[in-house]
């Protein structure tokens, strides 16, 4: 005989069935979430921009907590902190472009700075800290154009606080030749020769020479690969014809043996003896010394990138190919050289 099959407790299988979370129950999860989402939005949103942008970014909202303090306000960590932004207004932000001006900084810093600031106020609004229409009007405030810039610096000039130059120093092609002649009879100066060759036949940013390795040149094919951080493109370029023949003497001379993934560019001493590396601020202070040696004031490794680009427009290379070659993401910077290398007369016709 079965057994006798217990009748069914009716409470019991409704406990059991899953049930759909009531209104109340999704809006507390809901918020939770938004909660969640708010913390880590500027940690993410920092998470993926490079080191140096990072470092750009603390240095542009370090400047507004200066201003903020400057009228008597203090905030949270800006960098972190969606809450530390709930009062900003248009009006705010504004008023922080004119500190700016008075206090002398350069106009690529004010607008670089205010660009920080819209990134920052509209994640701040996206996590529900900064009232959406704030953000839409912090958004509107504009910074300076070139024209408006000019002008400007023209008022400002005796209290203009970066030690950038506003101008970049113009290069003759002798000035350049002169520059990529460096004695090759010293260890100092075989390195020498090829740190302008690769600043002025190829334009390579200051940091991107830095970080060349041994194994960035191949001699055989005649190729050097590097990176470019700035817009995260690893490239190949082909030597020009000095290159080449600069660094087959630096590394047969100086750099014989080195493992690949030692640094290219060895730093001098005073004598002349290579040592150490040759980061950054090393390279920017031996492009000014090198430049007083052919007449040339405050010259920067920046000002020899301009003379790359304006040379190889001047040479008849479209502005795609200077876009690529100088590993820029977009035409915008392209196009500047090529407006100053044109010629405003070139096509008119005058009977003598």
């Amino acid at each position: 005989m079965d057994d006798a099959v217990e009748p069914v407790d009716q409470a019991q299988m409704t406990a059991l069935v899953p049930r759909e979370p009531t209104g109340a129950a999704l809006s507390q999860a809901a918020a939770a979430a938004d909660r969640a989402a708010s913390s880590a939005l500027f940690a993410e949103y920092r998470q993926q921009l490079a080191a140096r942008t990072r470092t750009a970014h603390d240095q542009d909202l370090a400047r507004c907590a200066l201003y903020l303090a400057d009228v008597g306000v203090s905030v949270g960590a800006l960098a972190v902190e969606p809450a530390a932004w709930a009062g900003f207004t248009w009006g705010l932000v504004e008023g922080f472009k004119r500190w700016m001006l008075r206090e002398g900084f350069a106009l690529a810093t004010l607008n670089r700075t205010l660009a920080t600031i819209k990134a920052y106020t509209r994640l701040a609004a996206q996590a529900g800290a900064l009232a959406a229409e704030q953000a839409t009007l912090i958004a509107a405030v504009k910074g300076y154009g070139r024209k408006q810039g000019r002008n400007l610096d023209a008022e400002r000039a005796k209290i203009r606080r970066s030690t950038k130059k506003a101008q970049a120093v113009r290069l003759s092609l002798a000035h350049a030749r002169a520059l990529k002649e460096q004695p090759t009879t010293t260890p100092q100066g075989r390195r020498d020769a090829l740190l302008m060759c690769l600043l002025l036949d190829h334009g390579l940013r200051v940091g991107e020479l830095a970080a060349l390795t041994v194994g960035s040149m191949d001699l055989d094919a005649g190729t050097l690969t590097f990176y470019r951080e700035k817009v995260d493109l690893t490239q190949i370029h082909l030597l020009s014809a000095a290159t080449l023949r600069t660094a087959l003497a630096y590394l047969r001379h100086d750099r014989a043996g080195a493992a690949t993934e030692e640094a290219l560019l060895l730093g001098s001493r005073r004598g002349g003896a290579l040592h150490g590396t040759l980061g950054v601020r090393s390279i920017q202070a031996r492009v000014q010394v090198l430049g007083v040696g052919v007449g040339l004031t405050r010259l920067s490794p920046h000002d020899l990138r301009h003379y790359w680009a304006s040379a190889v427009i001047a040479s008849g290379t479209d502005l795609l190919a200077l876009q690529e070659a100088g590993g820029w993401a977009s035409l915008a910077m392209p196009r500047r050289y090529v407006e100053r290398a044109k010629i405003a007369n070139e096509r008119v016709k005058l009977q003598t």
